[in-house]
């Protein structure tokens, strides 16, 4: 949307980006603007639907996790278009996040680099929002420090929504590294199993080395062996930046689109087709979207091409989507995979 573009971004990012991002998340409260955007804007075809470990898609564009932390804007926010929301990330108890400043964009490469370290308002408030605000399909990221707390955030989530992604990967969240050691892994896996009505998805830290990729395909096996249903590939790539308030945080957007095309192609290699894998990382234009798709990955996630090229990007991805099943006489989107 050249308006998007010409008028609106350059408003936003004179704002820091926190006080850009709460703005333009509280501008999706007033769902029936969203709705009618919807009406108009909306690319519907049964050729984009599909179905991920049981959960019905209209179109296979998720949004990714950290647009709307504490889930009061779903439903405003699936009306732009995608074929479900992935919110949060949330943790059992409140947590304010990393101290400022955490955010910072990098305009040149079109990516954003964070520190926020899951400002949310907690699973019992997030709960209530969820049902004040639902969206269908809804996917909720959730995290903690403790085993307990991943379980009792999962109970607390479970019954509301579609399904379940772990974030045990992000960058910002020193103690997550606990659950990079296997065993603990496993333990975290099998006691969110045993609680657990919904699909299970985990959200893989990115590779980069040898090192990182046995520890990434230890973390898959092991998946496999707990018996969850997909992963999200993959969480932001880690960096040293000064002008975070922490020194560091993780690199979201056009960086990390080659790195997240590789992964997805060397771990659908590794799982076969059983099960979902949702490509997420610098995905900005149908182009991305498919070769995401021909690498092995069933959806695509997308959030900081939100952020540079405005809310049209989900029906120009669905749009480009079409024409390439038209070019390539594909009966479905299913069909488009490596």
């Amino acid at each position: 949307m050249e308006f998007y573009k010409h008028i609106i971004r350059p408003l936003l990012f004179k704002l820091p980006p926190e006080t850009g991002h709460t703005f333009t998340t509280t501008a999706f409260r007033n769902a029936s603007i969203w709705k009618l955007w919807n009406t108009i804007n909306r690319i519907t075809d049964e050729r984009l639907k599909l179905s991920i470990a049981g959960i019905s898609l209209d179109n296979p564009i998720g949004l990714a996790a950290g647009f709307d932390k504490n889930c009061l804007f779903l439903s405003g926010i699936r009306s732009l278009g995608f074929g479900y929301i992935v919110g949060g990330t949330v943790t059992l108890n409140p947590r304010p996040g990393n101290k400022h400043p955490r955010l910072f964009r990098n305009t040149k490469d079109k990516a954003l680099v964070n520190a926020l370290g899951f400002p949310n308002v907690g699973a019992k408030e997030v709960a209530r929002n969820i049902q004040r605000n639902p969206s269908n399909p809804a996917i909720i990221s959730i995290s903690g420090l403790t085993v307990g707390e991943f379980v009792e955030c999962a109970k607390l989530i479970d019954p509301l929504v579609e399904g379940l992604e772990l974030n045990i990967s992000s960058p910002n969240t020193v103690g997550l590294r606990i659950f990079h050691k296997i065993e603990s892994f496993r333990d975290l896996i099998q006691n969110i199993n045993q609680t657990r009505t919904k699909p299970l998805f985990i959200k893989l830290p990115p590779y980069y080395d040898s090192e990182s990729q046995q520890l990434c395909f230890q973390i898959i096996k092991t998946s496999l062996d707990e018996g969850i249903d997909g992963f999200s590939v993959a969480n932001t790539i880690p960096v040293k930046d000064k002008r975070l308030g922490v020194g560091s945080g993780g690199v979201s957007g056009k960086p990390l689109f080659e790195t997240m095309v590789r992964m997805v192609q060397e771990i659908r290699q590794e799982i076969g087709q059983k099960l979902v894998i949702n490509g997420c990382g610098g995905i900005f234009t149908s182009d991305d979207a498919i070769r995401t798709f021909l690498a092995g990955a069933d959806t695509v996630q997308l959030y900081t091409g939100l952020i540079y090229e405005g809310p049209s990007i989900i029906s120009k991805i669905n749009q480009g989507l079409l024409d390439y099943l038209n070019e390539q006489g594909l009966e479905k989107i299913s069909l488009v995979k490596g």
